[in-house]
């Protein structure tokens, strides 16, 4: 595939003068570890402190990276970003809540997402996380085999159902729903989950789509584990490929409790776990579709490419590119241009509910080496390219 990633004419097409010069001082900032550290802490505690602080974070990396406190508020963004070939995926960002009318509420906010996916070309996804429906220590007990009590039995029923009620609420209106992965400790009871809603609504085709975060080392073996399992049993699989954003998290508690890191040894065997994964799926399209989120440059080109020798189209329903919103746009608005189906994550959701995804962002792009370089790189020469 021909470079096109430093076309920045199209990538930041959308974005005026001023936005440009924010983009610029938030990843400035961003690119600053100790910086993103304090800033870190000081937002966590003005928050919980009720300090007023909340316009100013709405002004500055909220509107960087959401696109609104409400599906209604994202509907400009959806559609400016859909005359540029580039589709969103409504992401209500409210997680780690613990109590059942909680997860009832964000029930009701999925169903209400699948009615905007069903109506707008612009939002081909709904997504939601697990932890919007049960809380992490439940998924934990369920993954570990640990008794549940008589309580817990009935509060997993009701997981089970919630999960239930959207898979099939998506199968009967043919909408394509991705389920997020979240920390390894909790992530076997929801694979379990959304395997059998697989069994059951992914009949004919890709309907429910589980996320395998690449930077673990023992998700090939899985995906294989369940192709077999597809092929057996008739269902068809739809999977998102990220490489992971818990890294730190996750080697921290495996050194704290003494068991092995589920992480890759290196970034390196991270990428090269995401590229295997993403040939696996390529190779067995007859029964998979797979949404590659990825920030990175080479696998997407790669991606690109390996379409090109199999001779599927570019804008085949079955193969995505996404990326987050406020992040990439270099890739995604490039790649659309191409004609290749394109979605960017677009968070939503009350400011101090969509913090932890936030300071998520940060962190994440803080501990990627090159990450914030690049759109600092590309930032800077479209600004001189207005210059000119």
């Amino acid at each position: 595939m021909e470079p096109i990633f430093n076309n920045t004419e199209n990538a930041f097409a959308l974005k005026t003068d001023s936005q440009l010069e924010r983009a610029y001082f938030l990843f400035k900032l961003i690119s600053n570890q100790p910086l993103v550290r304090i800033g870190t802490a000081v937002t966590n505690f003005a928050i919980k402190a009720h300090l007023p602080v909340e316009n100013l974070i709405r002004a500055t990396v909220f509107d960087h990276f959401c696109g609104g406190t409400t599906e209604e508020e994202c509907l400009p963004v959806v559609d400016n970003m859909f005359e540029k070939g580039v589709c969103s995926v409504l992401d209500y960002s409210v997680e780690g809540k613990e109590e059942e009318a909680q997860f009832d509420a964000t029930l009701q906010k999925i169903n209400k997402i699948l009615q905007f996916v069903k109506e707008k070309e612009a939002i081909p996804f709904a997504v939601f996380k697990p932890t919007g429906f049960g809380r992490i220590s439940l998924y934990e007990k369920v993954g570990n085999n640990t008794p549940l009590t008589n309580e817990e039995k009935a509060e997993w029923e009701r997981v089970i159902n919630r999960f239930d009620t959207i898979c099939k609420r998506a199968h009967e209106m043919d909408v394509a729903l991705l389920i997020d992965a979240e920390e390894s400790w909790m992530q076997d009871a929801a694979d379990a989950i959304v395997a059998d809603m697989m069994r059951t609504y992914n009949k004919e085709k890709a309907i429910v789509y589980n996320t395998l975060q690449m930077y673990r080392w023992d998700r090939m073996e899985y995906l294989k584990q369940l192709h077999i399992d597809a092929k057996a049993q008739g269902f068809h699989i739809g999977m998102k490929l990220v490489r992971g954003a818990y890294m730190e998290k996750e080697n921290n508690r495996a050194k704290e409790k003494g068991y092995t890191s589920p992480i890759c040894v290196s970034k390196k065997a991270t990428d090269e776990n995401f590229d295997t994964a993403v040939e696996y799926m390529l190779d067995n399209l007859d029964c998979m579709a797979v949404f590659a989120g990825t920030h990175n440059e080479e696998s997407s080109y790669k991606l690109a490419e390996i379409m090109k020798e199999k001779g599927v189209a570019n804008d085949d329903k079955r193969v995505w590119f996404g990326q987050l919103y406020g992040m990439s746009d270099h890739i995604s608005f490039n790649l659309a241009n191409e004609g290749y189906n394109v979605a960017k994550y677009l968070p939503f959701g009350p400011v101090r509910d969509v913090m932890p995804y936030l300071i998520r962002r940060a962190e994440e792009n803080t501990s990627v080496a090159g990450q914030t370089s690049r759109e600092l790189s590309l930032l800077k020469q479209e600004k001189k390219r207005r210059k000119l």
